[in-house]
């Protein structure tokens, strides 16, 4: 029995090695495909600093950023991951909320009444062509100026690979994990398109957080666990809840 992990590559691969080591099985089915798109850095613009809400963000523009001037800026990053990548791609000054947009919004402004950020600063947005929250139209609210970079998009993938539509058909997938909307969007389309929507939704669905979640009880999962908090460690936990309750 497998768990599948719906994540996009690199990533997915990087949450199979750790669900192995945890002694999971793990089947991969990234459900979207990372497209990277071309970045434009305004010599004119007099940025205060940068903020990014995924790591493909910045992952997408690793070699233009080179040498780019806009490594010299504070970057503020939506959780840990996100921060990681922003420091092989070259920043200096990189600080990380926790986990979500409303943390990285707050975080800015906990910047200016520290004092490391100007009030009226004009923001530099690394962002995906689809955005589940209007982020620069919050901090816009509160006095920024932010200009948002598309980076990179995803492009859902409409069926499953081989290896995970026929464990479904041998009832052999145990759970499947989820880390945004729009792939538990595309997994559901996917599994309806391949046949298997009925062993899919008869599984535990551990999602990330509670909107994306709420696509797979839509979609008619009963078996729903959500993390606690939205980061990779809270979604094993809340694995474990589902596969091994007594390790909880």
């Amino acid at each position: 029995m497998a768990v599948l992990v719906t994540r996009p590559d690199p990533d997915g691969e990087a949450t199979a090695e750790a669900l192995r080591a945890r002694g999971f099985e793990v089947l991969l089915a990234p459900m979207l495909r990372f497209e990277p798109l071309a970045f434009a850095d305004d010599a004119e613009a007099d940025y205060g600093a940068v903020i990014a809400t995924s790591a493909n963000a910045l992952r997408a523009i690793e070699r233009q950023l080179a040498a780019s001037r806009v490594r010299k800026l504070p970057l503020f990053a939506v959780g840990e991951h996100t921060a990681s990548a922003a420091v092989k791609a070259g920043f200096g000054q990189v600080i990380a909320a926790k986990g979500d947009a409303a943390g990285l919004r707050d975080l800015v402004l906990e910047s200016v009444r520290a004092k490391l950020l100007k009030k009226a600063a004009v923001l530099l947005y690394l962002a995906g062509a689809d955005l589940s929250r209007d982020l620069a139209g919050e901090l816009g609210e509160r006095g920024f100026s932010v200009v948002t970079q598309t980076t990179y998009r995803m492009i859902p993938v409409t069926s499953l690979p081989r290896a995970a539509c026929d464990a479904f058909t041998a009832n052999a997938v145990e759970a499947v994990l989820h880390y945004s909307r729009r792939s538990a969007h595309a997994f559901m389309d996917a599994v309806r398109a391949d046949g298997v929507e009925i062993s899919a939704l008869a599984i535990p669905h551990c999602c990330i957080s509670a909107t994306v979640a709420a696509v797979l009880r839509d979609a008619g999962a009963a078996q729903l666990m959500v993390a606690a908090t939205p980061d990779e460690n809270a979604l094993f936990g809340s694995l474990t809840r589902a596969l091994r309750p007594g390790l909880a």
